[in-house]
């Protein structure tokens, strides 16, 4: 056994150790830690900018229940979830672009949760992020959010209260504003994701998962090891609901990965060309790559021309366990085929960095006001674990980054651990304009950046939304253990406290 494989285990043996502990630890059961001082300090509180009016715009009413539901996966699997309205995804939020949007939230739950609306430009108090922009919404209570639906695209809400957990109960639903001009008529959502069916999630007795994880090198070693069953909107295997097209029908087919690990989907040959990458327009032509790669919290859309068959299946690649789950029949007729499932053959891999966007925030490379250096790292914190961590720090102690409104600002992320990091920013859009020191003749703009193992990309944004904000790894297992910081805007300050009664807990 060489030393790379020997390192791998030792590894994966220290994650597994660090997960028993952290679950056991003091943060993880009270989160009673303060916001960095910067946070706390400033002019204004963050619950006096950013004001949207609803004027004379069309006005968009729901109303979502967080409360307890026995979710039925598939034929004899069962899990106890956390639902918004009692479904796995909650559900689906339509509107149109230039609506007020307003949403109730009400918690039939015995602990507090919140909405964040993943992706979705809005003032800074209707962000939901306990702790840093409200207080979590009690067992019992109810919330409002509002806001504009300025820009037309995916997105998705979910809970941002113990994400980790609740997300992974089922806290979560897609978030569509649709452009005032449709261009198809056929407009449908996929939720990908992860669940422990007939394990515990952070069982130790399911090392042999961990180590064979590692010793692919994929990223996944611990995210692999956690679960058992994939689900597509909440349904797994045979469960799924097909989708009925034509031969020759177009569609509009938006994938949402609402779980902790990334997923590769199979499309017939030639049927599939990306539109959008996190809400924005890309430039693409292509429909040859028939193989869509999905980071954690990551949407895309594609264009979906069914070929002249009778039933066409869309699923996970199937050199992953558990693939046999993610498998979605396209039929003609409504006739639910019991063809046998089977997939093309890949014809190369459209990731979230594949295409250039359509809008670009910076025409050429721009002088940054604010320079930050985000390395990437695992560790061991005492008394906690496992911890991964910002520039060798965790949160609420990794340092923010600071910038003043109209500021323009260049991050470099550097992965120097060996677990994936799909890094998600709140309130802004970024533009990446480089991976591993080499420049994308087509920039990308988005608001998540999935950086593997020994990558690095640097990204652009401008502090255009005052606030304070969130950017944090969207696989929430490690965000809970400590890859979190805060775009600390100078001036403004939170008004809200981690913990404390109302058990605010961002992460």
């Amino acid at each position: 056994m060489n030393r790379k494989i020997i390192g791998s285990i030792l590894i994966t043996l220290l994650v597994a150790i660090g997960v028993i502990v952290f679950l056991q630890s003091p943060w993880y059961k009270s989160g009673e830690r303060a916001l960095p001082k910067g946070v706390k300090d400033g002019g204004t509180s963050i619950l006096d900018v950013s004001a949207q009016e609803k004027g004379d715009r069309n006005v968009k009413k729901f109303e979502l229940t967080a409360q307890d539901t026995e979710w039925q996966i598939s034929e004899g699997k069962k899990v106890d979830a956390w639902t918004y309205n009692g479904t796995v995804p909650g559900k689906s939020i339509r509107v149109t672009e230039g609506d007020f949007v307003q949403v109730k939230l009400k918690n039939e739950l015995d602990v507090p949760v919140t909405i964040h609306w993943h992706g979705v430009l809005l003032p800074n108090k209707m962000d939901g992020i306990p702790g840093l922009t409200q207080d979590a919404v009690q067992p019992g209570e109810s919330f409002t959010y509002e806001f504009i639906a300025n820009d037309a695209g995916t997105y998705w809400y979910h809970s941002h209260q113990q994400s980790s957990v609740q997300v992974d109960k089922g806290l979560y639903g897609s978030f569509i504003v649709e452009e005032k001009d449709k261009e198809y008529k056929r407009d449908e959502v996929f939720m990908l994701d992860e669940w422990a069916v007939d394990q515990e999630k952070e069982d130790i007795s399911n090392m042999g998962g961990m180590m064979k994880g590692a010793m692919s090198g994929d990223g996944e070693a611990d995210t692999k090891q956690m679960y058992d069953t994939f689900t597509v909107n909440g349904k797994s295997g045979n469960a799924i609901e097909p989708l009925t097209m034509e031969a020759g029908e177009k569609a509009r087919l938006r994938f949402v990965n609402a779980g902790y690990q990334v997923h590769r989907l199979v499309f017939p040959e030639g049927s599939m060309r990306v539109m959008a990458n996190d809400a924005e327009g890309v430039v693409s032509e292509d429909h040859n790559t028939n193989v869509l790669e999905i980071a954690p919290g990551e949407r895309v859309d594609v264009e979906f021309k069914k070929p002249d068959q009778e039933t066409v299946f869309i699923g996970q690649e199937q050199n992953v366990e558990h693939a046999e789950d993610m498998m979605i029949p396209v039929v003609s007729n409504d006739k639910h085929s019991d063809q046998k499932a089977s997939l093309a053959r890949g014809a190369g891999v459209a990731k979230g960095i594949s295409y250039g966007s359509e809008n670009l925030i910076f025409d050429k490379k721009p002088e940054p006001d604010v320079t930050y250096d985000m390395d990437l790292s695992m560790g061991m914190s005492m008394g906690e674990g496992m911890s991964f961590q910002i520039n060798d720090e965790t949160f609420p102690d990794t340092p923010p980054i600071r910038v003043e409104e109209g500021d323009i600002v260049k991050v470099t992320l550097r992965n120097k651990g060996r677990m994936n990091h799909p890094m998600h920013l709140h309130g802004h859009r970024f533009q990446v304009n480089s991976k591993n020191g080499k420049e994308f003749k087509k920039p990308i703009v988005k608001d998540l950046i999935h950086v593997k193992p020994g990558e690095e990309y640097v990204i652009y944004f401008k502090a255009d939304n005052v606030g304070e904000w969130l950017f944090h790894c969207h696989d929430n297992n490690h965000a809970a253990r400590g890859m979190v910081t805060i775009v600390d805007y100078e001036g403004v300050y939170s008004p809200f406290e981690l913990g404390g009664k109302e058990e605010n807990q961002p992460n």
